[in-house]
């Protein structure tokens, strides 16, 4: 069967385009190209085959989404950030079975998902980032998930995760990685004020709930940090209201996680807000689902809380 071979929170800034042209930021955010690259030879070195990505840039008001085209190529401006990315080239493989297959056991165990295979519904930047520097060589397949939830609850995107790890080991014939793409505080910078902050994050509290987060991360203080996640979500300006987080640790078993974070680039400032990449070993976890109205307090905190 399946194996579900890596798994890591990513940065997709998109200073990092922006950072290999020539002008002031060039080089500047080589630290997080390097990171990514990291974590492709990584990928490789697994044997991964097919790279599911938790992407915060889709946005979606009903149901769960998932983006498996036979073949994605194209070239990409960002709406939000035109003068961050601009005509950007993209191409890579998509995995249509692994997508439907996700798509399939996510609904059995009660979180609506739908696959689209047929589409012509490019990726967001939050996937296209990431494969420009993972998958130059289009060696992985390709598969984006939405991770920008506006009306779901956190504890639901748990057990999503949840659910796409038991397809990938009981049903599918590969190796997978789970790639949660997005920030961790993210309140940008007030317009004006962005050159300012280019390197650093909006506020002294920020910077301090984000480094005690990635510090529970590293000596795997799970319990704790899951409890404390819709808050974190809604008080942290966590992106995507953190959906693509509370994906990833379904897939690990949630506050039952018995793993440690490993830094690949340490956390930083871009814009004000906060990012990192880092790369979770994937341990075994129970065979028991994430209750669906009882994965932690985020039952009591609705995702789509305004920021």
């Amino acid at each position: 069967m399946g194996e579900l071979a890596l798994v890591a929170k990513i940065t997709h800034v998109p200073s990092m385009f922006l950072s290999e042209l020539d002008g002031p930021r060039r080089g500047t955010r080589q630290d997080a190209i390097d990171g990514h690259r990291e974590i492709a030879r990584r990928c490789k070195a697994l044997g991964v085959d097919t790279l599911v990505v938790f992407d915060t840039h889709w946005l979606v008001n009903a149901n769960y989404h998932i983006n498996c085209a036979p073949h994605f190529e194209g070239r990409y401006t960002s709406n939000e950030l035109p003068h961050f990315i601009a005509n950007m080239p993209f191409k890579a493989p998509g995995n249509p079975a692994l997508g439907r297959l996700l798509a399939d056991v996510c609904t059995e165990y009660g979180v609506e998902t739908l696959a689209h295979d047929a589409t012509t519904l490019a990726p967001e930047y939050g996937t296209l980032v990431p494969l420009r520097y993972m998958n130059a060589d289009e060696h992985f397949k390709v598969v984006s998930v939405s991770a920008l939830c506006m009306a779901h609850y956190l504890n639901d995107s748990a057990r999503l995760g949840w659910a796409m790890r038991r397809a990938v080991e009981q049903r599918y014939d590969g190796k997978v990685a789970f790639l949660a793409s997005g920030s961790l505080s993210h309140r940008f910078a007030q317009n004006g004020l962005a050159p300012e902050y280019a390197f650093k994050i909006w506020s002294p509290l920020l910077e301090t709930l984000d480094r005690d987060v990635v510090a529970m991360w590293e000596r795997g203080d799970w319990p704790t940090f899951c409890e404390m996640l819709p808050e974190y979500a809604s008080k942290g300006h966590g992106e995507g209201f953190m959906h693509d987080t509370a994906m990833m640790l379904g897939a690990l078993g949630w506050s039952d996680y018995d793993g440690r974070a490993e830094i690949i680039t340490p956390y930083f400032g871009a814009s004000g807000t906060g990012q990192i990449n880092a790369v979770f070993p994937v341990t075994p976890q129970s065979g028991q689902a994430i209750p669906a109205a009882e994965a932690s307090s985020a039952k009591r905190y609705r995702a789509s809380t305004r920021l």
